[in-house]
């Protein structure tokens, strides 16, 4: 990564500050009129300036699809800082990334093969795209409840057993932490001649310190998604997709990003990039410095704690996971939350997950520290997990999108037992899907799903959040 003093500058939010403060009778949208339509309480809580920077693609301000002024620059900008050939910013977050990258490397009816912790997004891109998906599984963690990397060797294996699949597409930093060693994995998919996707939503700092893992553009990924929002500065739905070498056609990026993008981009998302870029690049080591520090000392704290596991599986030392005695993650993070203030990134039924960033101060260890050291006294040490290993994938008899087009039924959870999964259920967060439409449901997705319930965790995608009844594919006469 680069610190060229050109990284200084700032093209978007230049520009888009210009408009804002410029006298001008508006008779464009949005509605609210430069924010003299705004409500009352609305304007004193947030003020008059972000409503004046809510400006449309007016022709100063460039235009997300076709750019040729300040957003392309700041764009090249971000290509540079983050070692790619070609950058696009993204205003409807790493989900528009991934669902881009599926339709511009896949025709429909061709195959891409992808880890099975893939976000539900990757299948929203399958049912846009109508491609038939070969899932990966990834390594896993038994007695921690955690999946981990995905092996060269099993993607080897893939790409020798479906020689026609067209690209590859894995999770690298995972919602924990853990990095896949993508530079194998490309020269896997290279000597295969086809490209490597890499969802690196959680991993936009990778690279801009010596002491985190190397990004996937660093070893050799052809296009990385990576949420701005997340690990850096950006607003929320901030995002980038990086392209790098020629194996995917940029024109069909070029494309398709309109496919899945908004006509009227947010203008504050799209300076917030420019700035997060711009910080990162100038002043990334420094702050990066302070945050890994931080989520040392706080690391070392808990470890001292009988009653606190830590997971080893972080690669990125900025994410912390944690068992606390006994507790379901559900129950622990509402007793934070309730308690003492403390909300952690992800819960689940083992485990929590703290997602420490250049956002955070010293204060927010201290409370965190605090927190958990008072729950601490009281809690038993934290007994292994005993959970099965993850049973063989279950076999896809539709295509996700010929079963989202499919005609369905809906049966009592206990009845749908063989039967082919009609929708997407995911436990959120992380987003990753337990049932996929089209796959046939197994008794261990119906145990993993009855257990995520009676921990308190939550379901989406599906019709019945609480679980009791599943849709799954009408059977023809």
């Amino acid at each position: 990564m680069t610190n060229w003093p050109v990284q200084s500058r700032t093209p978007f939010l230049d520009a888009l500050k210009t408009q804002a403060n410029a006298p001008q009778t508006p008779f464009y949208f949005p509605g609210h009129k430069r924010g003299g339509g705004i409500a009352e309480p609305l304007k004193d809580w947030l003020g008059d300036a972000v409503f004046q920077g809510d400006l449309p693609e007016l022709p100063k301000l460039d235009n997300l699809f076709q750019p040729q002024g300040p957003l392309r620059d700041a764009q090249d900008l971000a290509a540079a800082a983050f070692g790619a050939q070609q950058t696009w910013f993204l205003t409807n977050g790493s989900t528009a990334g991934v669902m881009a990258a599926i339709l511009a490397t896949c025709h429909p009816g061709e195959k891409l093969a992808l880890a099975r912790n893939s976000h539900q997004c990757a299948i929203a891109g399958l049912i846009l795209a109508g491609v038939e998906p070969v899932f990966i599984q990834p390594e896993y963690d038994a007695t921690w409840d955690i999946a981990l990397r995905v092996s060269p060797e099993a993607l080897e294996t893939t790409l020798n057993q479906h020689s026609d699949i067209k690209a590859v597409l894995v999770v690298s930093p995972t919602y924990h932490g853990v990095c896949s060693d993508i530079a194998p994995l490309a020269d896997c998919c290279h000597r295969h001649q086809i490209p490597l996707i890499v969802d690196e939503a959680h991993g936009a700092h990778l690279g801009f310190h010596p002491q985190l893992p190397p990004s996937a553009l660093q070893s050799h990924a052809d296009l990385v998604i990576q949420s701005t929002h997340k690990s850096l500065t950006a607003l929320s739905q901030g995002a980038m997709l990086h392209s790098q070498g020629d194996r995917i056609s940029r024109q069909r990026l070029q494309a398709s990003l309109p496919l899945v993008q908004s006509t009227s981009p947010n203008s504050l998302i799209l300076a917030s990039l420019d700035m997060a870029r711009q910080q990162i690049a100038t002043q990334g080591h420094q702050h990066l410095q302070a945050c890994l520090d931080l989520a040392q000392q706080v690391r070392s704290h808990l470890s001292q704690l009988p009653a606190v596991a830590l997971s080893p599986h972080a690669d990125d030392p900025t994410r912390l996971t944690l068992r606390l005695g006994q507790q379901s993650g559900y129950h622990l993070d509402e007793q934070l939350a309730a308690d003492f203030g403390v909300l952690c990134e992800l819960p689940q039924q083992h485990h929590l997950t703290f997602a420490l960033t250049i956002g955070n101060h010293p204060i927010h260890g201290e409370e965190l520290l605090q927190a958990i050291t008072q729950l601490a006294q009281a809690a038993p040490t934290p007994a292994p997990l005993a959970l099965s290993p993850l049973p063989p994938l279950p076999p896809m008899s539709l295509t996700p999108r010929q079963a989202h087009f499919a005609p369905k039924e809906t049966l009592p959870r206990h009845q749908a037992l063989g039967r082919i999964s009609g929708e997407l259920i995911c436990p959120y967060p992380p987003g990753i899907p337990l049932l996929i439409p089209g796959e046939r449901i197994t008794e261990s997705a119906l145990t993993q799903l009855s257990s995520t319930l009676a921990a308190g965790g939550l379901l989406t995608g599906c019709q019945d959040i609480t679980g009791e009844h599943l849709q799954v594919i009408a059977r023809t006469s």
